[in-house]
């Protein structure tokens, strides 16, 4: 009964991603700076709230765990939430561009492809070893691209753009692992916070005429309480009762919902080759989460 929780509380997170398209696309008329310079601001002051009122004692517990470990550790986990900060908001500003100026479908396929992604990165970057399966479904994964190559190339290249900052973010993520998550993100946000506010003509975003803008603030309200900090929170939670490959497959969930979304809710019409990619894909995601025997992974080599 315990662990149906779990489960509930995973399938309700991932189902709340694959729906972000919806209040995103009621903004299609802001500029993308403008979107991600509120929803960074309203999902740090949701977070700020969230440690003051019931979180006190993991902040200062992270603090003192941070200020114990060693120098070589200190440089590392500062060096990967700042990198991965960086990352994050400028996946957040892709996303946003891709599913309100080029199609929903970009951006579903770049998350469908993010976890094979991921598993190549952590190849190149950290050493992980891969079964067999592993590598079919990257070469599946790629013969997909190839076939969406001789369609929109544009739609393609943000899709990979979008699904590489994620998965490089992710990558920074394991880096710094045995740190509370909530605490990391809001740091990161913080800092992106800082970047954003003297940048922000640069991405056509302004502050005051946001502020002064309901429609803006609802929306962005929205997608920062229930499209970011809720399912954030749900996440997490799952991953206290499931092992992270069960909560992995899930993920799944998120990008297939949106793919529904654009075909029978905003009547996007994919062409026959696009059927042929996102069944190769889905062929790939069958291998990739085929269980086989284990390879222990390779040290992990750290700067």
């Amino acid at each position: 009964m315990k662990t149906s929780r779990y489960y509930v509380a995973a399938l309700t997170a991932f189902l709340i991603w694959g729906f972000f398209p919806l209040p995103l696309r009621q903004l299609t008329t802001y500029p993308s700076g403008q979107i991600l310079l509120f929803r960074v601001l309203l999902s740090v002051l949701v977070l700020l709230v969230l440690h003051g009122v019931g979180r006190v004692g993991v902040v200062r517990a992270t603090l003192l765990q941070y200020r114990a470990a060693a120098r070589a550790e200190q440089w590392r986990v500062a060096g990967g939430t700042v990198v991965g900060g960086l990352l994050l908001m400028s996946n957040w500003l892709l996303f946003i561009y891709v599913i309100n100026q080029v199609s929903v479908q970009a951006g579903s396929f770049a998350y469908l492809i993010c976890p094979i992604l991921l598993s190549l990165l952590g190849f190149l970057l950290l050493r992980e070893r891969l079964r067999l399966p592993q590598w079919l479904a990257i070469g599946l994964s790629a013969l997909s691209c190839t076939l969406l190559v001789t369609g929109d190339v544009r739609s393609l290249l943000m899709s990979l753009v979008v699904a590489i900052t994620y998965a490089l973010y992710l990558i920074t993520q394991r880096i710094v692992q045995g740190y509370d998550r909530l605490v990391l993100l809001t740091i990161q946000l913080l800092l992106a916070t800082v970047i954003l506010l003297p940048t922000a003509p640069l991405l056509g975003a302004d502050l005051q005429a946001g502020f002064a803008d309901t429609r803006l603030l609802l929306f962005a309200g929205i997608l920062s309480v229930g499209f970011t900090v809720l399912p954030l929170f749900l996440n997490l939670y799952a991953l206290n009762g499931l092992t992270s490959g069960t909560v992995g497959i899930m993920m799944y969930l998120n990008p297939l919902v949106s793919f529904v979304l654009a075909f029978w809710y905003f009547g996007e019409q994919p062409r026959p080759v696009e059927l042929w990619a996102y069944g190769v894909i889905l062929v790939s995601i069958v291998l990739y989460n085929v269980r086989g025997r284990a390879i222990r992974p390779a040290t992990v080599v750290r700067s």
